[in-house]
């Protein structure tokens, strides 16, 4: 399959998209380019329907990644999230409909959710997202996007409300030193993306995290629709 990943050169597409080129050919839309010379690369800014439009020709399914600015109090940080997280998975997601492009993968964040995720269970994703801080707010208003696009004959979208996704090794050692574990490996987030490519029925929301005990995230919904569960264990762990 052919996978348009817009935002494929940021910290996220830079851990996963490795594992997803074991499975699809790749091409990357993003505003630098990606770690890997062997994907295909098209530079480009979400803002540009144009481009995005061009971008997707030919391809199979979208995968967005993209991020804005992470100075949250700035200017630049407020109208970047804003271009990034809401007004570009508009465009994006007008361009796969303008390209027949059939499916997207969002990836979301548990950010949508206002409170402290360690302070209270997380019972299922049809608790309506609620967070009013500028990343969080953008995310949740992103997902309205996506529901809408899927509603309005564009694309179907599965959003992924990952959380605090981290290279392999470096979940070990944060993983030893946390409990409960939240943040996710790479290998399980690229597990959860291939899931998400695969399954396609409107609109769905579902909540990826390494919290494999469900001490506080309930991810009964991946686990049924998607065959997806976090595989990661702590060294020793049972």
């Amino acid at each position: 399959m052919k996978l348009l990943v817009i935002g494929g050169a940021g910290y996220v597409g830079g851990l996963v998209l490795p594992l997803l080129a074991e499975h699809h050919a790749l091409r990357v839309f993003d505003r630098q380019p990606p770690a890997s010379a062997d994907w295909e690369y098209l530079p480009g800014d979400v803002s540009d329907l144009d481009a995005l439009t061009r971008a997707g020709a030919g391809c199979d399914a979208l995968l967005y990644m993209a991020m804005g600015d992470k100075n949250y109090a700035t200017t630049l940080g407020i109208t970047s999230n804003f271009d990034v997280n809401v007004k570009g998975v508009y465009l994006a997601l007008e361009a796969a409909r303008r390209n027949g492009v059939p499916h997207a993968v969002y990836a979301s964040s548990m950010s949508v959710y206002e409170y402290n995720l360690e302070d209270r269970r997380h019972m299922a994703e049809d608790l309506p997202p609620d967070a009013s801080g500028l990343y969080g707010l953008t995310k949740r208003l992103g997902e309205e996007v996506c529901r809408n696009a899927a509603r309005s004959g564009g694309p179907s979208v599965n959003a992924l409300r990952l959380y605090l996704p981290m290279a392999d090794d470096d979940w070990q050692a944060y993983a030893r030193e946390h409990a409960p574990t939240f943040a996710t490996t790479a290998a399980d987030v690229a597990r959860a993306v291939l899931a998400a490519l695969s399954y396609r029925d409107g609109f769905q929301a579902f909540t990826i995290t390494g919290d494999y005990a469900e001490q506080h995230m309930l991810m009964e919904k991946a686990r049924r629709l998607l065959g997806w569960a976090p595989l990661a264990r702590p060294h020793g762990a049972g």
